[in-house]
């Protein structure tokens, strides 16, 4: 996701002018072919993530469309005040991006680990939080927020990301994506955890159930729409995030069918269960060690839909 990310947003700064992207010290390999390209449209701020978020709004306030750049945690917990006070309180049009949300960096341990920052970011008024599921959906948040006037979110995979969509139509912030039709199951994910939403769905298909499947690519806002047609019509809604379930998308869509005078569905929210991950490993090894691999998605659905 970050090498379409990156691509895409030198395609969208060499035709503005005004599109300014600013690393706080890291991803020279990857950021490389923007600087190249528009080298005046580029600035390194150093270690020094607050500092760059506050760079970054007075750049906005002076008519720049700002992406700042970091890892994990960096761009997000650590310059929250920034975000909020010098960003968002005056809705500056900065766009933070993080590359490795959820457990892309698991081998680095908690302290790199992004798995509250949805909740965070989204519980910040005004401030738009979107998590593509593939390449695609990275290029279309890219396209979308580089035209949105006001703060926003981004947060990516690192790479390797799977090609889940052939092309778009017509996408928007704060629209669902169906992927699949389906019966009486249907999931909803947002972010690289699609991949295993993926494969969980390929193994309930063999099992002999016929779950529909969507992405958020916008958890905030968030597709009430779909959320409510779904919520009526399917018997179990199951919402799965490489994040805590509290406060992120499962909460989101939680608070959606909670205000809902009639609906039909259970919800089943998979995610980090409230806690930091004490363990250090791969994103692989991560996810299937707090339940939310393809197997384990795979098992709590029969377990709901069969209590």
């Amino acid at each position: 996701m970050r090498d379409t990310f990156v691509k895409t947003l030198v395609e969208l700064a060499k035709e503005d002018k005004n599109i300014e992207l600013i690393t706080g010290d890291l991803g020279f390999g990857v950021l490389k072919p923007y600087w190249e390209a528009v080298p005046d449209q580029f600035t390194n701020a150093g270690i020094a993530e607050q500092n760059m978020t506050t760079v970054a709004a007075g750049m906005a306030l002076e008519g720049k469309t700002v992406f700042t750049y970091s890892i994990g945690n960096f761009p997000t917990l650590r310059c929250l005040e920034q975000i909020r006070n010098d960003c968002a309180y005056h809705n500056a049009n900065v766009k933070v991006v993080c590359i490795g949300g959820g457990f892309v960096y698991g081998s680095l341990g908690m302290s790199h680990q992004a798995t509250e920052d949805l909740a965070i970011l989204r519980a910040l008024p005004g401030v738009v939080v979107m998590a593509p599921a593939d390449l695609v959906e990275a290029e279309e948040c890219t396209k979308a927020l580089a035209t949105y006037p006001g703060t926003a979110y981004l947060r990516l995979g690192r790479g390797g990301e799977k090609q889940i969509h052939d092309h778009i139509d017509n996408f928007q912030i704060g629209k669902a994506i169906k992927v699949r039709d389906g019966k009486k199951i249907a999931i909803f994910s947002t972010g690289a955890i699609f991949e295993e939403v993926n494969a969980a769905y390929n193994v309930l298909v063999e099992k002999g159930h016929d779950p529909a499947v969507y992405t958020f690519p916008t958890v905030k806002p968030i597709d009430t729409e779909v959320i409510k047609e779904c919520a009526k019509e399917f018997d179990v809604v199951v919402t799965c995030e490489e994040h805590n379930i509290v406060g992120g998308f499962g909460s989101a869509v939680a608070e959606v069918m909670a205000e809902m005078k009639e609906k039909k569905a259970y919800l089943l929210r998979i995610g980090l269960n409230d806690e930091y991950s004490i363990k250090v490993g791969n994103q692989n090894y991560l996810r299937q060690q707090y339940g939310m691999d393809s197997a384990s998605i795979v098992k709590k659905i029969e377990e709901t839909i069969h209590e």
